[in-house]
């Protein structure tokens, strides 16, 4: 079992700091470095250059809550069973900053955090410095400070990045774009990156641990005049967004139906729906270049104040969105695109290559880990994710996973080799027929052609199927297994020490913080098999 609560016997002060900065719902193609032609990502392509890129890299859902409780905890959604948004906060279960903070590290996070908040945030124990910009420690929706500072100026009725129906439109959060009328300084990008900032300047020799996490490019789409202006007003829109979803399940058929009859909020007169589809698709393009800004400044500071060297700086996102692909305008419905699923990851910093690039599967469930692994503290005996360290160093190092899954309470996504696979239990269909998905991501990247009825590859199908079942066989995470492993913690207080030597055996079944069995209990850590039992 991993040691709790001890700090490495070397000094603290030579551990690696940690930044994450997540977005929430950037598209992993919308990035200049990655090859997209229209969208401005100066600095995301300069750090991508000076570091390594994944890109295939997965989220464990397309939801923000259950996809950021995969991101700290290394945990698969199945496991911690968290599906929707806020709720019931999982405090037994490890996560990054919790045990980075009981091995010597200062904490904190700032911005879009969305985590589970009942009875109060799950972090709210676990970190020095607590900035959600949208809701208190206590889990109180629409009270912060960061929202506080804005009342204090008078600009809460400008505040662009959340819920504000005085300003932008009838709705809470307008799905059409325009430029804010808000000041740039007191958006709540600059203010997460501000705070953070001065949580990283105010601490003491000890190595920090910092999450900013941003709400764009995540609807209402509202950037700032400077970064809408990059974009012209004729912009070209993505080649699928009119594109007949004939093959694809009821589901996605209903939200293609939607975007295609909303009325916009700001249009002009006489205008059609193609003209707002543009303006929404500039503003998208306008908020990842505002993002990319903001996460300059951050890689600025760190230069400035030579800690470049000595923070590993990870760019991610909670899950992509569609903002027009394929036809469809946010991230619903699920999980059946790969620009829901795939996301950008893009890593920088000591024990980190430079200009790599590694087409790897990877998932968000391996961040953590792999952020402990290089910091060199013990690795948590609650995490599902792999330690992903080779491919940030080495330049062919063997496959770290076979595949990848995103998950839905009610289906799950598995990226293989180069196929892509949806299932959907037939009892989800309104007339109980079959549904899934399966295509070539290779020969058809814009996933155009659906393979699953295709009788020529009914083998593939299968194929997936029994991949998946493996998947959640070998992942799901048990509290007890036989055989038991032996703990010898388990000693009674009199036992003669000869009765754990020879053949005598003794077993326990110890509990993690999360109610479930350590790591060297799991199947999937664990190599010996009880062949009576299989």
């Amino acid at each position: 079992m991993s040691p709790k609560n001890t700090p490495p016997s070397h000094s603290l002060n030579k551990k690696p700091n940690i930044l994450m900065v997540i977005s929430d719902q950037h598209n992993a193609d919308l990035i200049g470095c990655a090859g997209h032609t229209q969208v401005h990502t100066p600095n995301l392509d300069r750090f991508a250059a000076s570091g390594v890129r994944f890109t295939n890299a997965y989220t464990q859902n397309t939801i923000c809550t259950p996809s950021r409780v995969s991101i700290l905890s290394g945990q698969y959604c199945h496991n911690h069973g968290i599906y929707g948004l806020s709720g019931p906060a999982p405090s037994g279960l490890d996560n990054l900053m919790r045990h980075c903070r009981s091995h010597g590290y200062r904490t904190a996070a700032f911005g879009k955090l969305h985590l589970p908040n009942r009875p109060q945030n799950w972090l709210a124990g676990d970190l020095d410095r607590f900035g959600d910009t949208y809701e208190t420690v206590e889990g109180v929706i629409g009270d912060s400070e960061f929202l506080r500072s804005l009342d204090s100026l008078g600009l809460r009725e400008k505040e662009d990045s959340w819920h504000n129906p005085n300003n932008y439109g009838p709705g809470n959060i307008s799905h059409d774009s325009r430029p804010s009328e808000l000041p740039y300084e007191h958006t709540q990008e600059v203010w997460s990156a501000r705070e953070a900032v001065q949580f990283i300047e105010s601490g003491d020799q000890k190595p920090f641990c910092v999450q900013v996490a941003f709400q764009r490019p995540h609807h209402p789409l509202l950037p700032n005049e400077r970064f809408w202006n990059m974009y012209p007003d004729d912009l070209e829109l993505p080649p699928t967004i009119n594109e007949e979803p004939d093959a694809r399940p009821a589901a996605f058929k209903r939200m293609f139906k939607k975007f295609h009859q909303r009325r916009w909020d700001f249009p002009d007169m006489g205008e059609g729906w193609e003209a707002g589809a543009r303006r929404a698709w500039r503003g998208t393009l306008a908020c990842v270049s505002q993002v990319d800004d903001v996460f300059g400044s951050l890689l600025a500071f760190l230069e400035k104040n030579g800690l470049a060297d000595k923070t590993i700086v990870v760019y991610c996102a909670d899950h992509g969105g569609y903002h027009g692909i394929h036809g469809i305008e946010e991230k619903a419905p699920g999980i059946c695109s790969d620009a829901v699923c795939r996301v950008p990851l893009i890593w920088r910093g000591p024990g980190v290559g430079s200009a790599m690039v590694t087409d790897q599967f990877v998932e968000n469930v391996d961040i953590t880990p792999t952020l402990l692994s290089m910091c060199d503290l013990p690795a948590m005996e609650t995490a599902d994710g792999l330690d992903a360290s080779s491919l940030l160093s080495e330049t062919s190092p063997p496959p770290l996973h076979e595949l990848a899954v995103t998950e839905n309470a009610w289906s799950k996504a598995l990226r293989w080799d180069n196929w892509r696979f949806v299932h959907y239990p037939r009892d989800i269909s309104p007339d109980g027929v079959d549904e899934g998905e399966l295509y070539d991501i290779e020969a058809d990247p814009r996933e155009r052609r659906n393979l699953y009825f295709d009788p020529d590859y009914q083998n593939v199908v299968n194929e997936c199927r029994r991949l998946l079942l493996e998947w959640l066989i070998r992942t799901t995470r048990t509290v007890t297994n036989h055989p038991a492993v032996r703990y010898k913690t388990s000693e009674p207080d009199n036992a003669p020490a000869e009765q754990w030597k020879g053949d005598v055996v003794v077993y326990d079944y110890p509990l993690a913080g999360d109610g479930k069995a350590p790591n060297p209990a799991q199947p999937r850590f664990r190599d010996h098999q009880n062949n009576n039992y299989i």
